[in-house]
């Protein structure tokens, strides 16, 4: 082989390693699905006890309303020194009635997910604005006034 090959080859491969550097990095997150599992879940056959043994422990459950179990899975993908992006999104909500049986099991997916992009650095709310001089002398001369809940 001639050095121009050598030098051709040696390209190519550091090439090749400095691409695999940039690949995406798939990172699961919550609870992971198991599409058989998550099929055998009967309406009208189940109850809490046999979809905790097949499925395990919910994410989350509800608390006002009708009994509900949330289980939620999130693949994510990153590039490195990038912000991880969502892939892959699922929730399944498994509903009881009040005997604990199943009801129904309906999952959703990406189509559900809303993004929020907050409005610029501070939380918006209601009241007035105060300056730093009114938070800090504000209380002088609040102190004991009559009326306010304290021994005259």
């Amino acid at each position: 082989m001639n050095r121009s090959k050598i030098l051709g080859l040696a390209a190519i491969g550091a090439a090749a390693i400095a691409a695999t550097g940039c690949t995406a990095i798939r990172e699961p997150r919550g609870y992971i699905v198991d599409a058989t599992l998550v099929q055998s879940v009967q309406p009208g056959i189940d109850n809490e006890r046999s979809v905790t043994g097949t499925l395990g422990r919910p994410t989350f459950e509800s608390q006002y309303g009708e009994k509900t179990w949330y289980y939620v899975s999130s693949t994510t993908g990153r590039k490195p020194f990038v912000r991880p992006r969502i892939r892959e999104h699922s929730v399944l909500a498994v509903k009881f009635d009040a005997a604990g049986n199943v009801v129904s099991a309906e999952r959703t997916g990406m189509d559900q997910v809303v993004y929020l992009r907050p409005d610029g650095d501070e939380t918006p709310t209601l009241g007035r604005e105060r300056s730093f001089l009114e938070d800090l002398f504000g209380n002088i001369g609040a102190v004991g006034q009559p009326g306010l809940g304290q021994g005259q």
